[in-house]
């Protein structure tokens, strides 16, 4: 039973890159993809392409090696925009080690597009 498409992302793609698989499939929506961008400017991706299976789609995405470690955060806990690093203290191995992937009122970004842009948001996830 599926709760969280998000983790069930993170989880995949992180499975699929711990065993070495070049490339993995997951299902498909408006978040997860802007999610999977925003990895994919990071260069923790390769390529990833939406695929139509009758009422829902799928995603498949190239993976490139370099993921340790990523997640979804849940509770989709609030973040002001000049308290990003004590969430990459929390979720981070180091400082400018990896991302953080907020939810703002101006788009799905990373932390450092939103101290840069001064907004805040939720948290979603984050990846290294």
């Amino acid at each position: 039973m599926q709760h969280d498409l998000l983790s069930d992302v993170f989880a995949s793609i992180k499975n699929a890159d711990l065993i070495g698989k070049h490339s993995c499939t997951t299902k498909a929506n408006g978040l997860v993809r802007e999610v999977l961008k925003v990895m994919q400017d990071h260069s923790y991706i390769g390529a990833f392409e939406f695929t139509e299976d009758g009422k829902s789609g799928t995603f498949s995405i190239s993976l490139n090696g370099k993921i340790n470690d990523c997640g979804a955060i849940r509770p989709r806990f609030s973040v002001g925009k000049r308290d990003f690093i004590d969430w990459e203290k929390r979720f981070l191995p180091a400082n400018k080690v990896g991302i953080l992937i907020i939810s703002t009122a101006k788009g799905i970004m990373d932390q450092r597009k939103a101290e840069q842009l001064e907004v805040g948001g939720k948290l979603l996830g984050y990846v290294y």
